[in-house]
């Protein structure tokens, strides 16, 4: 229900993928057969792997109309180890025929100037998402993101100024605390108008801050994530959940 947050917790990282997968089946069977496309966008980190685990190999899922965007990126090489779309090409696309016009990466002639980068996507998404009747704002059928221990998303970290951005639809930024400095990342109104965000953590390394996330008030980038009409889910495994004490968030239902 839209201004709800559900948690889902499984034994492991595979039930967890499992459970992922599942779900976003789902989500894109519902959207295709509403509006003939899944948009989704992606982060980096653990995501990818944990999201391609199981969905990969499942061939009820039209990835043919799939279009796919990344919540943030490096301003680096598609070929570049650091690439968000890299590592997404190497543990999902190269396995599932998602059209090449319908992956939308960082131009890669832009790398050396942030800002003409985030204008460059946010060209791009007006071309996905504009109508004859102008968007403020796009909306994502699924938007999949990670935290990191510092509670940033995306690449929205605390106390930045971008946490105040409230027009653009992607940034740049020079300063990132975490290497490489500069990125493009979107901005809190897509995040807070996609149909759907889903936060996906594992392992034992998570737990206090999704504790301190969960179980706390405060403005943390990842608690400022509030879908303002859609869902909001966490995925977890029963290692990274383990300190979670909010009753009236933890779902403990299954998939």
């Amino acid at each position: 229900m839209p201004g709800t947050t559900q948690i889902y917790t499984f034994p492991d990282g595979t039930t967890l993928s499992e459970g992922l997968d599942k779900f976003v089946a789902k989500l894109s069977s519902e959207s295709i057969k509403r509006h003939g496309k899944f948009t989704v966008a992606l982060s980096g980190g653990s995501l990818p792997k944990q999201l391609s685990a199981s969905l990969k190999h499942n061939t009820s899922v039209d990835f043919s109309k799939w279009i796919v965007y990344f919540a943030d990126e490096r301003c680096v090489p598609l070929d570049h180890e650091d690439s968000n779309y890299l590592l997404a090409k190497t543990q999902l696309f190269d396995f599932v025929n998602i059209p090449e016009e319908n992956i939308h990466t960082i131009n890669p002639s832009l790398v050396h100037d942030p800002e003409e980068a985030a204008e460059d996507y946010i060209s791009q998404l007006a071309g996905t998402f504009a109508t004859k009747d102008s968007v403020r704002f796009p909306v994502f059928d699924l938007i999949l993101l990670g935290v990191g221990p510092d509670g940033h998303t995306c690449s929205l970290f605390p106390g930045h100024k971008l946490l105040q951005e409230t027009v653009d639809w992607c940034a740049s930024i020079l300063d990132s605390p975490k290497p490489p400095p500069r990125r493009i990342t979107f901005t809190f109104p897509v995040l807070n108008h996609a149909h759907h965000v889903v936060f996906v953590a594992a392992g034992e390394g998570k737990q206090d801050m999704l504790h301190r996330i969960l179980d706390s008030p405060g403005d943390l980038p990842a608690q400022m994530v509030k879908p303002t009409t859609g869902t909001l889910s966490w995925f977890l495994d029963d290692a990274a959940a383990v300190k979670i004490t909010s009753t009236t968030l933890k779902g403990l239902e299954r998939l």
